[in-house]
């Protein structure tokens, strides 16, 4: 099993690398576990106050549950994702049965920010971005799919994702082995990328 951490700034294009890299191998060969289906649970709390909750830092994420799930799917063994709402903030009772693949992709924000994570990891990459670029994807993505104003969502910006993004994801580049500038538009880097992975898949069979 090849498993592969693709971090990044909000709004820098990881899920498009992540979908381009699906659509170049062989189907049913990769499951996604996305960060964002790790968030913790906040039923528990009134709606106000799971609205105001940080998403960009990394107390918001429940690794411990993500890395036993890697564990388990590296053992052979298939695991049950969390399904979190955006809308609610809180865990859905159902889940998404994922079965052991050949090549696993853990894809988030913060994907890169935990040593025990990281160390299960075979390759780690960095999709980086220009800011602006980030934020006008930021705005369309939260008005369209979050329903959230501009107003909002600017403020959100710089008051949370900004400074979070400086504190706890930048940084993480360092542990990259590979930097994927212009996100998904960069052909290049994607193809490097998947035909490493193809050259591993075809070693490991």
């Amino acid at each position: 099993m090849l498993i592969i951490g693709i971090a990044g700034g909000t709004g820098s294009g990881k899920t498009t690398v992540v979908r381009k890299i699906i659509d170049r191998l062989p189907k049913g060969e990769v499951a996604v576990l996305p960060q964002d289906s790790y968030y913790r649970d906040s039923s528990h709390l009134p709606l106000e106050e799971r609205q105001k909750i940080n998403f960009d830092h990394p107390n918001s994420i429940e690794f411990e549950l993500l890395q036993a799930h890697l564990k388990q799917l590296k053992q052979g063994d298939a695991i049950d994702q969390p399904i979190y709402s955006y809308l609610t903030c809180t865990r859905s009772e159902e889940t998404i049965r994922v079965e052991p693949t050949e090549v696993v992709i853990i894809e988030g924000i913060l994907a890169l920010t935990q040593p025990e994570l990281r160390d299960l990891m075979d390759i780690k990459v960095f999709v980086d971005c220009d800011a602006d670029d980030r934020l006008n994807r930021v705005i369309k993505r939260d008005i369209v799919e979050r329903g959230r104003s501009v107003d909002v969502v600017l403020n959100r910006y710089e008051d949370t994702l900004k400074p979070m993004h400086l504190q706890f994801i930048e940084p993480t580049k360092r542990y990259a082995d590979i930097i994927v500038p212009q996100g998904g538009n960069n052909h290049v880097a994607i193809d490097i990328l998947t035909q490493f992975i193809q050259k591993n898949l075809k070693v490991s069979v």
